[in-house]
């Protein structure tokens, strides 16, 4: 499960920070054909490949970002400038993934990463615009699913992505550790973990 996650780091003081972006949690059924639409093309543009349509990239798109936003428990988070323009969002879900059958295709969470799984149940995918990107927004968007995560119950959260890929220095900002390793799908995958205070 390779977090697609594109923030290259949180925000600090001496960054500009956009302060007019709204975090709106919208349960996937409800989301508008338009958020939708602009969801999708965050997503394929922060894509590290090109998909032609047809059906590689339905699957792609499904496994990612579509399982995400059937309802149930799953989370969806918007970044929101304005009423409906969509600049970054994050998806995920509370319960442990390796003892869910629709995260069977990822066969590393049940095998290498059970454990780890267990420790930290919940789990997320975030992607920005690239002109809303270190400016704060995805640690935003993190906090905001950590408190709803933690709210829910959850005793920790966690994020796989390549190993070597630029988005672990910012996962690790946002006070995720390294848990364990794996290969996957022919490559090196990390599971970083980060602990949550239930409230």
């Amino acid at each position: 499960m390779p977090a697609t996650g594109r923030e290259d780091r949180p925000a600090t003081s001496a960054m500009m920070r956009v302060p007019d972006i709204k975090i709106r949690n919208v349960p996937g059924p409800r989301l508008s054909a338009s958020q939708l639409t602009q969801m999708d093309a965050i997503f394929f543009a922060a894509s590290s490949r090109s998909y032609a349509p047809g059906a590689e990239r339905d699957a792609f798109r499904e496994r990612w970002l579509g399982r995400y936003l059937k309802g149930g428990t799953d989370v969806t988070l918007l970044a929101l400038r304005g009423c409906d323009c969509v600049v970054g969002y994050l998806v995920g879900a509370l319960d442990n993934p390796a003892e869910q059958a629709r995260f069977a295709d990822i066969g590393c969470l049940s095998t290498d990463f059970a454990e780890c799984c267990r420790r930290f149940p919940a789990h997320l995918h975030i992607n920005l615009a690239s002109d809303f990107r270190s400016k704060g927004l995805g640690a935003r968007l993190i906090e905001a699913f950590a408190a709803h995560a933690a709210g829910a119950g959850a005793a920790g959260m966690h994020v796989i992505t390549g190993e070597g890929m630029r988005n672990v220095g910012f996962y690790e900002r946002c006070r995720f550790s390294r848990q364990a390793h794996a290969v996957w799908n022919g490559r090196k995958v990390l599971f970083l973990g980060r602990e949550l205070n239930a409230p």
